[in-house]
């Protein structure tokens, strides 16, 4: 059976993110579901900064999650920082962080989706699209159902309409 890379790439990642930054693949990839669609394209999780113990402390202290946020997203995640806790925690199922810390810092956007390969359409599949569309009264609404079709047609590797 064949493993996607992203499986292989998260196996070797995974320790060394928790390693040095106490963070797993999983929780970067979490972060739009945590943080929110908006607040996640402008911050990300850096790290979890876990107290230190003394050699005979059992009791275990919540870290601290270090999050980049660029511009005003700052402010932003600061307002949801008792949001943001919990739901890192219930994410990682136990009280793992009691407090969040933003560093300024410019985050890159979210790479855009890769589409797949769109083959020209016909004039038999545009006519089908345009006489389906015709049946709307609005012509905005005409028009998008157009362009839906032929973004569907043109995305699908063979020709039914």
């Amino acid at each position: 059976m064949v493993k996607p890379a992203s499986a292989l790439v998260n196996a070797v990642l995974d320790p060394v993110l928790a390693k040095r930054a106490g963070l797993s693949v999983a929780l970067i990839e979490a972060w739009p579901e945590i943080a929110g669609g908006r607040l996640s394209q402008m911050s990300c999780p850096l790290k979890i900064e876990w107290p230190r113990r003394a050699p005979g402390d059992d009791d275990f202290r919540p870290g601290r999650l270090v999050v980049a946020a660029s511009g005003a997203a700052g402010l932003h995640v600061q307002h949801q920082t008792g949001e943001i806790i919990g739901r890192v925690n219930a994410f990682m199922g136990f009280a793992a962080i009691d407090r969040v810390k933003i560093v300024q810092k410019q985050v890159a956007p979210p790479a855009e989706p890769a589409r797949p390969n769109r083959r020209p359409l016909t004039k038999a599949e545009r006519a089908r699209i345009d006489a389906l569309a015709e049946g709307f009264d609005d012509e905005a609404l005409r028009e998008s159902v157009r362009r839906f079709g032929r973004n569907v047609l043109a995305e699908r590797g063979n020709s039914r309409a």
